[in-house]
């Protein structure tokens, strides 16, 4: 980590590109874009017509020769032209002109853990279309750590969960490394996508593609407890007639439908702890787990996480922007790493 470390403080920006939303930060300048990872396309012409918060709006309204298309899928880039147009028009002109100043523009931007080499290749050559002539890769897992305050430089273990929109990662940290890991394919999207389901089976019901989200929020504060509301009224179109139509859905069934793509994270962190060794799962014990990601805000989640863990749950203060604050903090040299000196014989 030491040595990462040397190479990001000569970095010029730093870039979280999500499967849900991209963020940029810029040295000595801060956080200058958080916007959904979204762009509106014309078909006919291949001219770019929205990017960020305003495409995201144009998802399903719009006509048959406009496509709004999303280049990072699961924190990997998919499309790396059109992530290049993305990111450009993110940035603005007056931005790129101030990168451009730097003759030789390094970049930093975090990967997925365990992403294969030809997912990094891409977050590589993306950045490189942007100008970098050099791009150093951070494993989310620890930027996220940083910018959460965890002390991963410690030798004491800390338990860090990954909240993202396609992907949860779990680990467990100590002296600046992960010493055990792993990526479940459930995030966000895997829980809209069990709501729309249970909709469309239990009630007919086709669900706007923008209210998916604010149905997991009406849940309130407790939204995958009993202590949650026990009904809301959902608007939508019949599946049959087409029509608009509005139900009355039993939260408790919600919860139920949600409840199941989340048996995949529980399982994974399972599966870290039986692989961590005993000194440390003893440390976790008080520590607990700190939550951090977009989809950590779900409500009711670090509640369900306690009851099936036994384990103190916490959720970061920012915990959709941890990880490109923790670029940030190793890109403006505030984080200290602990040497490990060879001892002299």
């Amino acid at each position: 980590m030491t040595a990462s470390l040397e190479q990001l403080r000569r970095c010029h920006f730093a870039v979280d590109l999500g499967a849900a939303r991209t963020r940029v930060y810029v040295k000595g300048s801060g956080l200058v874009v958080d916007q959904p990872s979204a762009a509106a396309v014309n078909t006919h012409t291949g001219a770019l017509i929205a990017v960020g918060e305003f495409a995201e709006q144009m998802t399903g309204r719009t006509p048959d020769y406009i496509r709004v298309v999303r280049p990072v899928s699961g924190g990997t880039v998919v499309d790396i032209e059109m992530a290049q147009r993305m990111l450009r028009h993110l940035l603005g002109d007056k931005i790129r002109r101030t990168l451009r100043r730097n003759l030789l523009l390094r970049a930093a931007a975090c990967t997925p853990h365990d992403a294969d080499p030809l997912a990094q290749r891409a977050t590589i050559e993306t950045l490189v279309g942007l100008g970098a002539r050099r791009v150093e890769l951070v494993d989310t897992l620890i930027a996220a750590a940083v910018g959460c305050g965890l002390p991963v430089e410690r030798p004491e273990a800390t338990m860090i969960m990954v909240c993202g929109a396609a992907a949860t990662q779990v680990a467990v940290l100590s002296l600046g490394s992960i010493v055990t890991a792993e990526r479940i394919p459930v995030g966000g999207e895997a829980v809209d996508h069990a709501i729309v389901q249970h909709l469309r089976l239990e009630h007919k019901l086709m669900l706007p593609s923008q209210s998916v989200r604010p149905l997991t929020l009406a849940l309130s504060d407790n939204g995958l407890s009993p202590q949650g509301p026990t009904s809301t009224e959902i608007h939508g179109r019949d599946v049959a007639t087409g029509l608009a139509r509005s139900v009355r859905v039993d939260t408790a069934a919600v919860r139920g439908a949600i409840e199941t793509p989340m048996t995949a994270v529980l399982d994974g962190i399972g599966r870290v702890l039986r692989n961590c060794p005993p000194d440390l799962v003893a440390d976790l014990v008080d520590r607990g787990i700190m939550m951090v990601g977009g989809s950590a805000r779900l409500p009711g989640l670090d509640q369900m996480l306690r009851r099936a863990t036994g384990m103190p749950v916490h959720i970061a203060e920012q915990p959709d922007i941890c990880a490109v604050q923790g670029l940030g903090a190793m890109l403006e040299g505030r984080i200290e790493p602990m040497v490990l000196d060879p001892l002299s014989t």
